[in-house]
């Protein structure tokens, strides 16, 4: 199972300020709509349909995580557009949506979540070891970190969704 080390931070500015500015250079951008299908406390499964905006091409994932923090549990793969749409169809819950921008910033791969149901983004960076996570000093233009805050975790803003549909 793979190692997924994250940080996670409110972005402060508009991106698309980022970008005129030069301080972020675009890589790509996706649509994402994902669904939770089983959750506990510190485990997760989720599919995903993912639009490459570029290329118009599609992507379909089912993701396992365990563990909460910094560093969790991921194992992730594809699965075909048939088995995507009967797990959705199945449970009938409300996807959550969010346009992803993956951008360099120097050297260092950032990806910005902008959320649909949601009045907040979201700018993330991964990380080979848990020394590097804790060594990074970010940017003042990350704003407030998120790491540890589970009210803007995908999975909690997910749920809101679920009891907003009732």
């Amino acid at each position: 199972m793979a190692l997924e080390i994250e940080r996670k931070y409110l972005l402060t500015i508009p991106y698309q300020q980022l970008i005129e500015q030069g301080i972020i250079t675009v890589k790509s951008e996706q649509r994402i709509e994902q669904t939770y299908i089983a959750m506990d406390k510190d485990q997760e499964l989720r599919v995903r349909r993912i639009l490459d905006l570029s290329s118009n091409d599609y992507e379909y994932t089912h993701t396992f995580k365990n563990g909460v923090g910094l560093a969790r549990e991921e194992v992730e793969y594809n699965i075909t557009k048939v088995i995507y749409d009967q797990v959705v169809e199945a449970f009938g819950f409300v996807p959550l949506t969010k346009n992803r921008i993956t951008a360099m910033f120097g050297e260092l791969l950032v990806e910005i979540d902008v959320y649909d149901q949601v009045d907040f983004v979201v700018v993330e960076v991964e990380f080979g070891s848990m020394e590097e996570a804790d060594s990074f000093v970010p940017p003042s233009w990350f704003g407030e970190e998120i790491s540890f805050n589970k009210k803007y975790s995908n999975k909690a803003v997910w749920k809101q969704l679920q009891t907003e549909k009732q």
